[in-house]
């Protein structure tokens, strides 16, 4: 196994960074697999570090590259719902980020970042609660890092039904986006954005029952102007869910007929696992007309085969209900052409 030196990690990751951003974990996650591979993980995917490694008591530049390496990984690995691993990724990223005698790294929010709203998404909103309220605990945090947890408090929050305090938690949010980035604010917080908060934001309502009003957020997040990260369709997918558990048929049908034509391109797991949700919805739905029934079948069956091409050879195992997962681990899926016409956008350095 090589020793990655700090610029070839972070090439590394600016290419994981380039292909997520443009296409997606779907299309991210056998590179993102082999990269940490090289440089040298933690338990559970590979033989991790010795003692006096320099990694653990070097470079604290090495040290900082390899924690935004692996945190990039990690993020690449949930958005895939590649939870233990993700999980495990994440824990090494802490370890490296905290390892050094002068501090934690810059990039240790955002592994924290990821980490609670992980929890959220695997139903866990306490675990998500305590980490956002322990970073929110700290003194002096930028006011772009102070935004992001207390979107994450927010929707934690709404997820376990206390809405006065999840609202207030995402109107602090969204006064200190109304600020101009300040030097104090992280390089890695650039997604950060009116639309990023707009679709959790409508997330948190829809956790909350108020979906009319979430709707309206969703649909807004999903049709911001301007490129964004692949991930972003997650916010048309679940507009469709919304809309589906609502019964509004109708806008249930634009939406999900529009998510037709792009699920070959989409890249974020976790929208395909949205979609195949609002396609269960609609089965189950009362009075649903025939074209919304038609269109969601259609959707459903388009989700079934991107599952049937992304399984590994040899997993005859059928999951009928179940969205597309990722390419086998340690190869590089091939995104198609096309990936980055909904959701393009530039590379970037450390994502969320």
């Amino acid at each position: 196994m090589s020793e990655l030196s700090a610029d070839e990690a972070a090439e590394l990751t600016g290419r994981l960074v380039a292909l997520d951003v443009s296409a997606g974990a779907r299309w991210a996650v056998g590179a993102a697999l082999d990269a940490v591979r090289r440089a040298g993980p933690g338990p559970g995917i590979g033989p991790g570090p010795r003692p006096g490694d320099a990694a653990e008591t070097g470079d604290p530049t090495r040290r900082a590259a390899l924690a935004e390496l692996f945190q990039v990984a990690a993020w690449i690995t949930f958005d895939a719902e590649r939870h233990d691993v993700s999980q495990r990724l994440s824990r090494r990223a802490l370890d490296l980020a905290r390892g050094g005698p002068d501090g934690p790294a810059a990039v240790e929010p955002l592994v924290l970042a990821v980490r609670s709203m992980q929890e959220e998404h695997l139903g866990r909103p306490a675990h998500s609660l305590r980490i956002a309220s322990r970073v929110l605990s700290r003194t002096g945090l930028p006011g772009r890092v102070t935004a992001i947890f207390q979107v994450r408090a927010g929707r934690a929050l709404a997820r376990m039904g206390r809405g006065p305090q999840a609202l207030r938690a995402l109107h602090t949010a969204a006064e200190l986006l109304t600020d101009a980035p300040t030097s104090r604010d992280p390089a890695w917080a650039w997604w950060f954005d009116r639309q990023e908060l707009d679709g959790h934001h409508g997330l948190a309502l829809a956790a909350l029952h108020e979906r009319e009003t979430a709707a309206e957020l969703l649909h807004r997040a999903a049709h911001a102007e301007g490129d964004g990260p692949a991930y972003r369709v997650l916010f048309a997918a679940e507009l469709a869910r919304v809309l589906a558990r609502a019964g509004d048929w109708h806008e249930t049908d634009t939406v999900v007929s529009a998510l037709i034509g792009v699920v070959p391109t989409v890249g974020s797991v976790r929208a395909l696992r949205a979609m195949a949700g609002a396609v269960r919805l609609v089965g189950h739905g009362h009075r649903v007309p025939r074209r919304t029934r038609d269109a969601a079948d259609h959707l459903g069956r388009l989700l079934r085969a991107e599952a049937d091409r992304d399984r590994p050879r040899g997993d005859s195992r059928a999951h009928p209900d179940r969205a597309p997962g990722q390419a086998e681990p340690g190869k590089d899926a091939v995104a198609p052409r096309g990936a980055r016409r909904h959701v393009g956008g530039p590379g970037r350095s450390v994502r969320r």
